[in-house]
């Protein structure tokens, strides 16, 4: 069956504006199959200001179309200049090369071996893991967006970004790589309990606690910003007697603040500003906190602010 003149239009326009597009299931920053995630990852590694993408889930003309628009049965799709380059698998693939880095005029990867220190503890207790495996296995490195880090072991890839620490082959490729620059793996059996502990000094600080009473001062002072992220016939019960700033136009506008902007989050007892406080510090905010107690605690220090 032939391709609707409508429908070959509408893509031909769509990558004749746009140098680079990915279709796929969902978006870069919330891809909805493991394929698009891998694709959209290495994209989102060499493109962080962003690239076209179409959420083929959302526009099933455009699924079914693009398949036969370039005579290729799967989804996710990279276009670049117009051109198909392929699948997600291609796509890993010319991202490792950095044949990837070329098609979109970007330097060569640097595949330099991450700087990684490994306790003689820690590397003791992944040396007897990679030999109970038996022959062939390393130690493969992941490092999220989040800078959340993940070891597992894994098949020895010739391919991959390999460091040898302490006896331990550590592999990656090139986007977990600088990622990891500085990751340190010790191994615990004490009051933190027992197993690895990895520390990457990359991620964003962790979220701090901060009484009612101490933001109050600093918003006065200018010196943080509050935000109460409870909805409005919460606020009209009981709020902060400062300025704050809300969710009810959305997140965005907060999102695209300085990442050195200090920021509270408050809501009635804690809970919900605490997840509220946890997705602006994976966002790359250094200076988060969250309100002990909530609105709740506020009332202990000012009258002002009943309970509800």
């Amino acid at each position: 069956m032939s391709l609707d003149p409508a429908l070959r239009s509408r893509i031909d326009t769509l990558l004749q504006s746009n140098r680079v597009v990915l279709f796929m299931k969902g978006a870069p920053n919330a891809p909805q199959c493991g394929f698009s995630a891998k694709a959209s990852g290495a994209l989102n590694a060499l493109l962080p200001q962003g690239y076209a993408h179409v959420d083929v889930l959302s526009d099933p003309e455009i699924r079914e179309g693009i398949k036969q628009y370039g005579d290729w049965p799967t989804i996710p799709q990279l276009y670049i200049d117009g051109q198909l380059v392929g699948g997600s698998d291609i796509i890993e693939q010319m991202a490792g090369s950095g044949e990837l880095h070329g098609a979109l005029g970007l330097p060569a990867p640097d595949r330099s071996p991450p700087q990684l220190s490994i306790t003689p503890a820690a590397a003791q207790m992944l040396r007897e893991a990679v030999a109970n495996a038996g022959d062939g296995y390393a130690v493969q490195l992941d490092v999220d967006a989040r800078h959340n880090v993940r070891l597992q072991l894994a098949p020895v890839d010739a391919n991959a970004v390999a460091v040898d620490v302490e006896g331990v082959r550590v592999q990656t490729d090139w986007i977990n790589a600088r990622r990891a620059d500085g990751v340190s793996i010790d191994w615990a059996d004490d009051e933190r309990g027992r197993g690895l502990v990895i520390v990457n000094p990359n991620a964003p600080p962790a979220v701090r606690s901060i009484a009612p009473a101490d933001v109050a001062a600093r918003v006065r002072e200018g010196s943080v910003r509050l935000v109460d992220v409870r909805p409005a016939d919460e606020r009209a019960q009981a709020a902060a007697t400062v300025a704050f700033d809300t969710f009810d136009q959305g997140v965005e506008a907060l999102e695209g603040l300085p990442k050195d902007t200090p920021l509270a989050f408050l809501c009635h007892r804690g809970g919900r500003s605490a997840q509220a406080a946890e997705h602006f510090r994976q966002r790359g905010f250094r200076e988060i906190y969250n309100v002990e107690g909530g609105i709740e605690a506020w009332s202990d220090f000012d009258p002002a602010v009943p309970r509800y």
